[in-house]
């Protein structure tokens, strides 16, 4: 695990990338590799490369990079791990290739040597990285297949620049700050950007199982390589088959992801997701499992201790747990937003920053997590409630036709308006509009409210968010055939919430301590295979969440821990927006540049206070969202240390 950095100069006569640049924009990302840095030019300065080194394989200094091959024709930056590059090593040395260390990154230079670009389709694990070729003068960058690792792009006026975070691009000084305005909405609505671009102007995403070319001339190549397999197979598969083969699919992306030269631990939080991970784990080592729990000093309710501590005692872990207030995390939003790049609206950043810093204290570099089972296996409550509503209420109501639907949109609209209720009113609006249901688990401040928000002069932007939905649904269709309504939502969470949200809070919060974080619920294998599982196994009942997971983990967790009623890792954000957050937050937000360039209405926000004390509507996650944002301009466009 480490950061990348790059720049390529194609346009000018005499290009001149200066390692002085290379090493700023490198220095900016070092908590991402605090073990080695290194830099390299290529023979005409065209292309520059920068890197940080975390060190999990292969500790010695033949770790380093970037990393050429012999012949001086490639050379690589990569971050991330290849789980089966032993596998992948002993093809290429049966072709002749001679290795000079142990790590994976030398894997993928030989194998991209041999096999090209279908060396991507060989390797499981996690990856961003870039392959310069100093022979045709090319570019190549490719991100894993979930999204687990980022990769940003900068390309303007004949130069190219990309980095593992978006803070190490502005390092450089061609690189002026601005704001992408038509992804702000975005944001509010979504807690999160597009898949594709950023809140900096001009800063893109390389897409998941996407790679980009720069060829000599300066034009760029968008391609995936990757999507989930047909398999039609199972279609008539078991639900006991299935089950048995998620476990077998579990314990190999687990003992994968324990190939490590550091010590390795779990975040456990005593739920189903991070239970297994312990179980399966136990199972393949000789040592205790090293696990860390984070909780609330004053919120019980939100704890999960008992449950983490019953899975401690019954797997033998060595267990570390640390207990937060809403005090201590108050002074840490603005360094969150400095990791983050840019705002990330989910507040378990706050515990998941707590609980990395633990780890890291205690000597664990590499944990694993339990991100994407929920949304393989629909363990959200609003999945199955939204599955239910698109086979009965929703279909019947788009019997109707437009215009009525829109006249009963125009006739609620006062009332749930006068309640607070801009989440609900927001299905009919999606009705009235022709609009698909499904919207995500990550919907804050929707259209509904952002007609509010947004003042009259920016009025327009509050629709952006509904092109955006209709976007994915669209990309969806093209990428699976013939899904259902369950297929079409799990994938709809593989293409945004889960890279964009999810994994993007895990990357930048565990590497702001340092520490490597993998995903087994996250090998391609095991998600392909759940993707193709019919839904009637994968829900059964359409009642119980998780269900064909919970009946695979009876065999290996205790019954009253399988089947506890979901708690979730979460923070208890609007207990602490009522109470000590309350002034700060309200007055952070009204004193943001949003609000005194008339941006956002200063009513709609003191409306949103108002509600979440005096009707207690859950609209914590929401104001969350706005405070972050504000501090986000603070630091990156206000504050002259950035």
């Amino acid at each position: 695990m480490c950061g990348i950095v790059g720049v390529v100069e194609y346009a000018a006569r005499q290009p001149n990338v200066e390692p002085d640049v290379l090493v700023r924009m490198s220095e900016r990302i070092a908590h991402r590799g605090p073990d080695d840095s290194g830099w390299w030019l290529s023979h005409d300065r065209r292309c520059g490369l920068g890197f940080r080194r975390l060190a999990i394989i292969d500790l010695s200094a033949a770790g380093h990079q970037p990393m050429s091959t012999p012949d001086g024709r490639l050379t690589i930056v990569f971050n991330g791990e290849i789980y089966n590059h032993l596998e992948l090593r002993r093809e290429l040395e049966s072709l002749g290739y001679r290795y000079r260390s142990r790590t994976d990154t030398e894997t993928i230079l030989y194998g991209y040597q041999e096999w090209g670009e279908r060396i991507f389709e060989k390797m499981h694990g996690m990856w961003a990285l870039a392959i310069w070729d100093d022979q045709r003068g090319e570019l190549l960058c490719a991100r894993d297949r979930i999204g687990k690792k980022p990769f940003y792009w900068w390309h303007r006026d004949g130069r190219f620049i990309f980095a593992s975070e978006i803070k190490a691009i502005l390092a450089h000084p061609a690189v002026e700050r601005d704001i992408e305005w038509e992804e702000l909405p975005n944001y509010l609505c979504f807690s999160m950007t597009s898949h594709e671009r950023t809140l900096f102007r001009g800063v893109a995403k390389l897409p998941p199982a996407h790679i980009l070319r720069l060829r000599a001339d300066g034009t760029t190549e968008l391609v995936r390589y990757w999507a989930p397999r047909f398999l039609p197979e199972l279609q008539s598969i078991t639900p006991t088959e299935a089950e048995e083969e998620i476990l077998r699919l579990l314990r190999q992306a687990i003992a994968d992801r324990m190939m490590s030269d550091v010590p390795f631990g779990v975040f456990l939080s005593g739920g189903l997701d991070s239970s297994i991970n312990v179980a399966l784990m136990a199972e393949l080592m000789d040592r205790p499992v090293e696990t860390f729990t984070v909780g609330y000093r004053d919120e019980e309710r939100y704890n999960e201790h008992t449950y983490a501590r019953q899975i401690s005692r019954l797997f033998s872990t060595n267990h570390h747990e640390v207990l937060i207030t809403e005090r201590d995390a108050l002074p840490l939003l603005e360094t969150m937003v400095w990791h983050e790049d840019e705002p990330n609206g989910d507040p378990v950043c706050i515990p998941l920053y707590f609980l990395s810093q633990l780890t890291r204290s205690r000597g664990t570099i590499v944990v694993q997590v339990g991100e994407g089972s929920d949304e393989q296996f629909v363990g959200y409550p609003w999945m199955l409630r939204e599955w239910r509503f698109g086979r009965t209420w929703w279909r019947y109501y788009h019997w109707l036709p437009r215009p009525l639907r829109s006249a009963l949109y125009v006739i609620a609209k006062p009332f749930f308006q006068q309640r607070g209720a801009y989440r609900a009113l927001d299905y009919m609006r999606r009705a009235a509009d022709g609009d698909p249901l499904y919207w995500g688990g990550a919907v804050d401040i929707p259209p509904t409210y952002l007609e509010l928000l947004f003042s009259r002069q920016w009025s327009d932007y509050a629709r952006l968010p509904k092109m955006y939905a209709r976007q994915l649904h669209a990309e969806t269709a093209r990428v699976l055939p013939n899904p259902t309504l369950l297929q079409r939502m799990v994938w709809y969470e593989f293409q945004h919430r889960l890279p964009e949200l999810l994994l993007m809070r895990v990357d930048k919060i565990t590497m702001a301590h340092s520490i490597e974080a993998r995903v087994p619920f996250l090998d391609y294998r095991l998600v392909e295979f759940t993707l193709n599982l019919p839904d009637t196994i994968r829900i059964a009942d359409g009642t119980t969440t998780k269900v064909l997971l919970k009946r695979a983990a009876e065999r290996i967790l205790p019954h009253h821990i399988v089947y506890r009623k979901k708690q979730g890792f979460a923070a208890p954000i609007d207990e602490w927006m009522r109470t000590v957050w309350y002034d700060y937050a309200r007055q952070t937000i009204l004193d943001s540049y949003f609000v005194r360039s008339g941006i956002f209405s200063r009513f709609a926000v003191q409306h949103l206070f108002y509600l979440l004390r005096s009707k207690q509507r859950r609209l914590g996650k929401s104001i969350y969202t706005l405070l972050n944002l504000a501090l986000w301009h603070r630091r990156f466009f206000e504050s002259r240390t950035t």
